[in-house]
């Protein structure tokens, strides 16, 4: 059953305090303005061994309005809600854009603001898709689940130590603009993350393996059964894989094939297509943070980013996508659009400003902000390589491999500041030999180059391997910001992949 957007927030005075933040800076000369007002409720539970470690519940409440005066940016934000201080919100804006303006024309160098067109869209409410508010489960209810959930894993002869986490979030958002789009809207998300730990007591050395159930755009439903995650049977198996592990042997570097679960692969692409394929990034307009991109704009639909087997969506639209909104953070509509199409570059996330400077006629709907005190920017929509539709298992992908690595669950990874040269690590590695599974490997990582890697696949899944992963915490901008981001992927094939062996190239 659709929610609708909490009483809670509508009783603030929304509507009031955007009209008197815009309407001041349509006074001051402002060519275009927006408001907008968040609150964000965060709650986090962590245990260890079945204990209470510690827990957190927040709320962040506030507004931002930002401008467009003289040419240039301006931005301010406020805490207090009333309709003399909103005004003064907007006057600060107007007078930081008016700073900005003046230090452009010092230089005698930059481009004036400009936003691409969007349609009007007035008063209108978007809800995420969940069934349960996480924030409505008692607190004790939702400790005393992964108590319990700890329990089972340190029931296990093989498991040392357990670590369980859940982190929630309630997000509403109301938005104004001098265009006369209004919107509201109310997402929900979360984390559930258990990890146990095996050590030797000989010897000292350890070993950890993660749950690889992904963060989701769900409610409480999600840690029940309704959310369509078999958290019984992962839970279940974990002690022994850990075990396994532990014997495992270490891997002999060379050049495998790969099998790559989409527990894994999700962060390869979130890392070498969604943040390469971030206009701002190739433009060289972010820079600062974790470099620009290789995927240059001069390249569109020129660039062979991977095989033809390779297409790829930006995707603000996914049904419990964390990065799925009804509306952007400038009043753009949700969008789902092609980045990579037949193998070959053909798109880019853009925000308005963006769009606007290369000649695209709209934005996609990139633009976000993870507080009301920060200025939007152009943030990653929920980048997903898709399934072909009639494409293998991911058992009949390991049958046709006769020496390779499946890899399952991410972990630890390093790419370059241009988004081009890589190596990931994981939780599981298992050998194939003949076709079979013959066991797992310790200390594996998968290194290559963004089009190396992307090139050398060789078989797509099919949709019923297809699965939606993500992160919270994708970190952009200066002062940094996090946003939450899903990724969905099937398994798929990839031929004759440099394999590095951990504990060695360490030195150990």
């Amino acid at each position: 059953m659709p929610h609708e957007v909490d009483e809670s927030f509508l009783a603030l005075p929304l509507r009031a305090l955007a009209d008197a933040a815009l309407a001041r800076a349509r006074a001051l000369g402002a060519t275009h303005a927006d408001f907008r007002l968040e609150r964000v409720r965060s709650a986090a539970w962590r245990l260890r061994d079945a204990r209470p470690a510690g827990s957190s519940d927040t709320t962040d409440l506030g507004y931002a309005v930002r401008v467009v005066h003289g040419g240039a940016w301006g931005f301010a934000s406020g805490v207090d809600l009333t309709m003399d201080a909103a005004a003064r919100v907007a006057s600060r804006a107007v007078e930081m854009a008016k700073l900005s303006a003046s230090v452009i024309e010092a230089a005698g160098s930059g481009e004036l603001v400009e936003l691409a067109a969007e349609p009007v869209y007035a008063d209108r409410t978007w809800v995420s898709s969940y069934e349960t508010d996480p924030f409505s489960v008692p607190d004790a209810e939702k400790t005393g689940l992964l108590a319990e959930w700890s329990s089972r894993l340190l029931a296990a002869p093989a498991v040392s130590h357990a670590d369980a986490s859940l982190l929630t979030v309630h997000e509403n958002k109301f938005y104004a603009d001098t265009a006369g789009t209004t919107t509201t809207q109310q997402r929900i998300r979360l984390h559930p993350e258990l990890t146990a730990v095996a050590v030797d007591p000989e010897s000292g050395e350890f070993e950890s393996m993660r749950t690889i159930a992904p963060p989701v755009g769900r409610g409480w439903e999600y840690l029940t059964g309704a959310g369509g995650w078999d958290w019984d049977a992962e839970l279940a198996e974990i002690p022994e894989l850990l075990a396994e592990k532990m014997r495992a042997p270490g891997v002999e570097p060379g050049r495998y094939d790969l099998v790559v679960h989409p527990s894994n692969l999700w962060l390869t692409i979130h890392e070498s297509i969604g943040h390469a394929t971030e206009l701002d990034r190739a433009l060289g307009y972010e820079a600062a943070y974790a470099g620009t991109s290789f995927a240059t704009f001069d390249q569109l639909g020129t660039l062979r980013y991977g095989s033809e087997l390779m297409n790829v969506t930006g995707d603000r639209t996914a049904e419990h996508g964390l990065a799925t909104v009804g509306y952007d953070d400038e009043g753009v509509a949700a969008q789902s659009w092609n980045l990579v199409k037949d193998g070959t570059l053909v798109g880019y996330q853009l925000d308005r400003r963006i769009a606007k400077l290369t000649g695209f006629e709209r934005s996609n709907g990139c633009a976000y902000a993870d507080s009301p005190a920060h200025v939007p920017v152009q943030r990653m929509a929920n980048v997903s390589l898709r399934p072909a539709p009639d494409g293998p298992s991911t058992e009949e992908l390991i049958s046709g491999v006769e020496r390779g690595i499946y890899v399952v669950g991410d972990r630890s990874w390093s790419i370059d500041m241009q988004r081009y040269n890589f190596q990931f690590t994981g939780q599981r590695f298992f050998r194939i030999e003949n076709g079979r599974l013959a066991g797992q490997l310790r200390d594996v990582a998968y290194q290559a180059t963004t089009t190396d890697f992307w090139g050398s696949m060789k078989a797509v899944g099919g949709p019923e391997t297809h699965l939606l992963c993500g992160a919270f915490n994708c970190g952009k901008a200066q002062p940094g910001q996090v946003a939450a981001v899903s990724h969905g992927c099937p398994s798929a094939l990839f031929e004759n992949v440099n394999i590095l062996n951990t504990t060695q190239e360490a030195g150990r």
